[in-house]
């Protein structure tokens, strides 16, 4: 008999198998009622183990944007589970899932949501002042490479340093998992590469685990797992024993 966290490898040594960041079971999701409901999420079981890049990969409605968040704690289940380690999100009080939020996760979206009055290092600064054990404002801008930009004002900055701003703002508070949600969305090329490259440095100095929500399949290539959805549901996932750099994906 396999022990609780082996997985039987033909005969050979039982392997540790990693840690789950998240786990879901028949998670769904159903909004409006009658005819008019629209199921973003069909009984979605996965599991995401930490200290990866995830990117979760289909097109537009396929329930990949519900998914992360859900996991996120920004919205609720129809019905089924949604765990983080051993904390049931299913469960929470909006007042508990605030706390998670604030505790574990950090946030980075397509439009980069940054105050227009306040410089690259104020706007960090807004989450430094409410996390428990956060990094130095100005020690977050220079993980994302923005050590000379931290008195400029997001109009004064570019797209691609306006993104890497708003990252800097999510992982100053040490994020146990780092959602992005089509971080790259709108972007050039060149800039979108130094994006992605920003997301694998923060995966590797914090350990954080990344999710990366996107219709771009180039992405997929510097994952370590990739998930595959349409229409609500997962139809793949796959391992990549082949991961990229960002600076060797073509888009």
């Amino acid at each position: 008999m396999i022990p609780p966290g082996f997985a039987d490898n033909d005969g050979m040594k039982p392997q540790i198998l990693p840690v789950a960041a998240f786990t879901t079971t028949g998670l769904t999701k159903v909004y409006g009622e009658g005819r008019a409901a629209v199921h973003a999420l069909r009984g979605v079981d996965l599991q995401i183990p930490a200290g990866e890049i995830v990117v979760l990969l289909g097109p537009s409605g396929s329930g990949k944007s519900t998914l992360l968040n859900i996991i996120g704690g920004l919205d609720r289940a129809t019905a089924g589970t949604a765990c983080f380690q051993d904390m049931n999100l299913s469960t929470m009080t909006d007042a508990q899932l605030t706390r998670y939020r604030r505790d574990h996760v950090g946030f980075v979206f397509q439009f980069y949501n940054l105050m227009p009055s306040l410089t690259a290092r104020e706007n960090v600064e807004l989450v430094t002042e409410i996390a428990r054990d956060p990094m130095d404002a100005d020690e977050a801008l220079a993980l994302v490479g923005l050590r000379e930009r931290t008195h400029h004002f997001p109009a004064q900055l570019s797209g691609g340093e306006q993104q890497r701003v708003a990252i800097a703002r999510a992982i100053a508070k040490r994020p146990t998992v780092l959602f992005c949600d089509e971080p790259t969305g709108a972007l050039d090329s060149t800039t979108g590469r130094m994006v992605l490259q920003v997301l694998k440095d923060v995966n590797e100095t914090l350990g954080s685990t990344v999710l990366i929500v996107t219709h771009a399949a180039a992405t997929a290539q510097m994952a370590d797992r990739v998930i595959y959805f349409a229409d609500g549901a997962i139809r793949e996932v796959v391992r990549n024993t082949t991961k990229l750099t960002p600076a060797d994906i073509e888009w």
